[in-house]
């Protein structure tokens, strides 16, 4: 019997060639719509600023890589300062994520113990809570700790497994690994932390990697928290100091702006290059048990 899934792809190949010519025309220019802000953006970013908004097409009148210059030290620091203090928090979350998320996973999907099924509703209920809901009470903990304008406030929580969604992902993953792999290293006399780091860790490389790629985008990005918790200068992260390009009185440099965050749009871009194989691989065999 031939599998569904070939029969289609056999049938995919046989299409008549205007066919297949308008539905790859069709993705193309769908393409060309999405990527026309990411092409925009570097276009603006080498145009003299005074031209940006009276040429606002894609197609510059000249190149001026002054932008790039004059951004670096626009603001109170050289933005690299902007990117190290970006990197630690980001590598920070990452760590933190891929280290609690997997043991609460492991739980959750192996384990187990009084109320688990409550425990996981409550959990994955949580996802549903947006963080403008609990930034006040978690600002007043911090505060009382004297943890604010310090990484701890974005990176520790990461550390508590506090993003339910990966766990969600990771449980599924899981969930997918044959149990008969544990029960053989339970009768070796593995325990649950061996059998964990030894056959589970090592097994769930594609979720650990799509949660790393989600996590990385993720927390560079994050404007809101950094916003709240890093007020000072030499604490700031890339999103926070590309405000800094933005002045309420009608002076902003745009041009320096877009070449900044071209710049920072660059460890986004590579980490997704990267892990894109992964990021697939993770989310296509997540759910399948």
């Amino acid at each position: 019997m031939t599998d569904p899934a070939t029969a289609t792809l056999a049938r995919a190949h046989n299409l008549p060639w205007y066919v297949s010519f308008r539905r790859h025309g069709v993705m193309i220019m769908a393409s060309i719509v999405m990527i026309y802000p990411l092409l925009w953006l570097v276009v603006s970013s080498l145009r003299p600023s005074d031209e940006i908004f009276r040429n606002p097409g894609i197609w510059p009148l000249s190149f001026d890589i002054s932008n790039y210059v004059n951004g670096w030290t626009a603001l109170q620091s050289p933005f690299g300062t902007y990117l190290v203090n970006s990197a630690i928090v980001t590598i920070g979350c990452v760590i933190g994520n891929l280290f609690s998320c997997s043991l609460a996973a492991y739980a959750f999907a192996r384990m187990e113990f009084f109320a688990k099924r409550i425990m996981f509703a409550i959990m994955l209920v949580t996802i549903m809570i947006p963080i403008h809901v609990i930034i006040v009470p978690q600002y007043i903990m911090f505060a009382q700790m004297g943890m604010v304008n310090t990484f701890w406030p974005i990176i520790l929580p990461k550390f508590l497994a506090t993003d339910a969604f990966y766990i969600f992902l990771m449980v599924q993953f899981i969930r997918g690994i044959p149990r008969e792999l544990d029960e053989a290293a339970r009768i070796d006399g593995a325990n649950h932390f061996r059998i964990f780091f030894q056959i589970i860790l090592p097994l769930m490389m594609p979720a650990l990697a799509a949660t790393a790629v989600f996590t990385f985008i993720g927390s560079w990005n994050d404007f809101f928290s950094a916003l709240i918790y890093l007020t000072k200068n030499e604490v700031r992260t890339v999103p926070v100091a590309l405000r800094g390009f933005i002045d309420a009185t009608g002076s902003s440099s745009f041009g320096p702006m877009f070449a900044m965050s071209i710049v920072s749009l660059v460890p986004v871009f590579f980490a997704f290059l990267f892990g894109q194989k992964y990021l697939v691989k993770g989310i296509a065999t997540t759910g399948l048990k």
